[in-house]
């Protein structure tokens, strides 16, 4: 763990190399969200912000070149899908997210440096924590192995998860006489959330094409941080706080429903 940790921090630092990168992005996010008075303009950067990362590592990293390029192609693909979709999501849906306006409300002074303090720059930390895998992957000599082909495969589920299930909701959501219902078709019957499963697919998957093995597995650490945002912190959980209330049938979807892995039903189908 210890030469894990000097590939990063060592000689060709690319924690720190990733730290100038990602705070510049999320700089000129911020400075962004100024302009528009819309902080969720974050969201949209998330996926590029890994990617950046992905990047930075690959041309510092001094480890095997076909792990270095793969995790870039992947990750990049995997960044480059989600930010187009919620670009396309938030040009269907002008204005800022609900979240951040509750925000605004309580902190209407100031609000500006406050949101650069608790979005944009934990956000930047949780880049660099997630991307762990990517930075410690770079410095590997080693070439790739059966895990790296697990884990395409897992990331290969992962991105087919995500995008069926965005397509699905998109289609759900575009027909007038589905307002206000709950979307439990198709990935959905199976899980409340099948794209916050296919992200944690995604990430695993990238663990172990980049890091798995060695004196590297604890890098696992970032898909952790990952899957616990995911169920924990600003993805489910959050999600789930009041929906019950803003949407009729939702609690009922609950109890038939998986929160999280893909499972067959509990009730009978409404």
């Amino acid at each position: 763990m210890a030469q894990s940790l000097s590939a990063i921090l060592g000689p060709g630092p690319i924690l720190w190399q990733a730290a100038v990168a990602v705070a510049a992005l999320m700089l000129a996010v911020w400075a962004l969200a100024l302009h528009l008075r819309d902080v969720s303009v974050i969201d949209v950067a998330w996926g590029p912000a890994l990617a950046l990362v992905a990047l930075v590592a690959a041309l510092a990293g001094g480890g095997d070149p076909v792990r270095r390029w793969l995790v870039l192609g992947l990750t990049a693909a995997w960044g480059g899908r989600l930010a187009a979709h919620l670009a396309w999501r938030k040009r269907a849906h002008p204005g800022e997210d609900r979240r951040y306006r509750a925000m605004r409300a309580r902190h209407p002074r100031r609000f500006e440096l406050r949101s650069l303090a608790t979005v944009f720059a934990p956000q930047a930390a949780l880049v660099l924590l997630v991307s762990l895998p990517l930075q410690v992957g770079a410095r590997r000599a080693a070439p790739l192995g059966p895990a790296a082909v697990a884990g395409l495969a897992l990331f290969a589920l992962g991105v087919a998860f995500e995008s069926i299930a965005d397509l699905q909701l998109a289609r759900f959501s575009a027909q007038p006489a589905n307002a206000g219902r709950v979307m439990d078709r198709g990935l959905w019957r199976y899980t409340r959330h099948p794209n916050y499963f296919g992200d944690a697919c995604v990430w695993w998957g990238l663990w172990l094409v980049a890091s798995a093995g060695g004196a590297t597995w604890w890098t696992a650490v970032g898909p952790a941080a990952m899957t616990l945002l995911l169920v924990r912190g600003s993805g489910k959980r959050l999600l789930e706080r009041d929906i019950a209330q803003r949407r009729p049938g939702y609690a009922e979807y609950v109890r038939n429903t998986s929160g999280f892995i893909p499972l067959p039903p509990r009730g009978r189908r409404r």
